[in-house]
This record gives C-alpha cells, structure tokens and sequence, in this order.
C-alpha cells in the first residue's frame, strides 16, 4: 500500500513573549492568583494584555484585600500595554520597553510572573489561549 504525504502549506510562526499577571493579597505569604496574561510579539510590535479579578478568590486569600486597589492596577497595565497617552510616562516607550517594564520585579500586590516564550502564528489568539488556560 503506498501513501502519499500531502504537502502542508508553510505556516509563518514568529516568537512570542508572555507573563502572567498575579495579584499577592499578602505579600509576606505569597500565595497568589493568577488574574491577567501580558503578551508580546517582537514581529508585530504588538503588546497585549487580558486580565480578570476573580473577586470571591481574592477574598478568600485575605478578607481585607484591597479590590479597588487590585483593580486600578490591572487597568494600569491595561493602559500602558495600549500606549499612548493612557500609558503616561511610558506612551513614547515601544511596545518592547513597556513589556520590559511591566514584567520587571516587584514587590506589589499585583506583580507579574517570570517571562516564557514561545512561537505563533496569531499573537491575539495565543493570548486568548494562554487566558483561558493560565487565568479564567
């Protein structure tokens, strides 16, 4: 029996990177929940971002959590990952500073996890699927 192998059309893939974003109740505990996805993708010059705040599993972490506060900081990242005038001093920066910028190391209630990599084809899709796996 002979098979044939069909030829699969070339699927551009580029490198992506992405970081989580958590929100740390306690900091000096560190328990944390994972409540957004950063996403850049060097070949599009594009910097995306999804976030949720999962209020009850806040609450239940610590029953004092500032959930204004965790809020205003998720549409923080949010306006700064949009750039322009939104994202304050960072608005002249590209879209590479700002991702350098918002996963750096802090110590916050809302902090961002270590950077990975990875390769796609549709940055929005990859972020849409690193959300519902990593966050909802």
């Amino acid at each position: 029996m002979t098979e044939q192998l069909q030829e699969r059309p070339a699927v551009e893939r580029h490198d992506f990177e992405y970081a989580l974003i958590r929100a740390v109740p306690r900091v000096e505990r560190g328990e944390c929940v994972n409540v957004g996805v950063l996403l850049h993708c060097r070949w599009r010059g594009e910097l995306l971002v999804r976030t949720l705040l999962p209020e009850a599993k806040l609450l239940a972490l610590d029953p004092r959590v500032d959930l204004v506060g965790v809020g205003r900081a998720l549409h923080g990242i949010e306006a700064v990952c949009a750039g322009g005038a939104a994202a304050g001093p960072a608005a002249g920066d590209s879209p590479g500073q700002r991702f350098r910028w918002l996963t750096a190391p802090r110590s916050a209630v809302v902090q961002p996890g270590p950077v990975h990599t990875g390769l796609t084809e549709d940055p929005q899709a990859e972020l849409e699927r690193l959300f519902a796996q990593l966050v909802a």
